[in-house]
């Protein structure tokens, strides 16, 4: 709804219609997790783009939740590929214990650029999809891909059968997933609490 494509979940209003996932709803989720993986860490970073229509709402909610763990946010901003290099020398530099990584379609696309400067400078993270961790990332926390392509796949199928998207409502898709990367963790020097591992949906050894 933020970007205008609908106008409500329940009431797309308009000839669109199809799947949404928590994204922003996680961030917060996100950090905590953050300072469970690294407890050590008294500065967190929250890597943000501007442009995201989400942005603003992030850092309000992210900063909110590292107060509550009595914990510093460093924000920075970065919108193409040389900003992020430039951010993660910049944690790196100024002693961040880890990094929250905003969710855009952006960072999407930077998956592998992302953990591998995650890697380059010693600073792990925490992202959204598990294309990160694959990549040799720490972990991931967000919204399963397969189930959000299954939920567009049987609207897809209703709407070939002659159902108007207008009259779909937006579908939100539920299911999170957690994965941890243990060889990024022995990279960093991170011991990852039992509890998370037994909460973990995959384990990457």
């Amino acid at each position: 709804m933020k970007v205008g494509l609908v106008a409500s979940l329940s009431r797309p209003g308009s000839n669109v219609t199809g799947v949404t996932q928590l994204t922003g709803e996680l961030m917060a989720k996100r950090l905590e997790l953050a300072h469970e993986l690294v407890p050590t860490a008294t500065v967190i970073g929250l890597l943000i783009n501007p442009a995201s229509p989400a942005a603003e709402d992030a850092i309000r909610d992210l900063r909110a939740a590292a107060a509550n763990f009595g914990l510093q946010l460093n924000v920075l901003h970065a919108s193409t590929e040389a900003e992020l290099d430039v951010a993660f020398t910049t944690f790196h530099k100024t002693g961040v214990g880890v990094v929250v990584i905003g969710n855009d379609t952006f960072y999407v696309s930077e998956a592998k650029q992302l953990a591998a400067m995650s890697i380059r400078n010693s600073v792990p993270a925490i992202y959204e999809y598990h294309q990160f961790v694959e990549a040799g990332g720490l972990a991931s926390y967000g919204g399963s891909i397969t189930d959000s392509y299954r939920l567009a796949g049987i609207y897809a199928g209703r709407i070939l059968k002659g159902e108007k998207p207008a009259d779909l409502p937006v579908q939100r898709a539920t299911k999170v997933e957690l994965i941890i990367n243990l060889k990024a963790a022995k990279t960093f020097g991170v011991t990852v609490p039992n509890t998370l591992i037994g909460r973990a949906d995959e384990v990457i050894e």
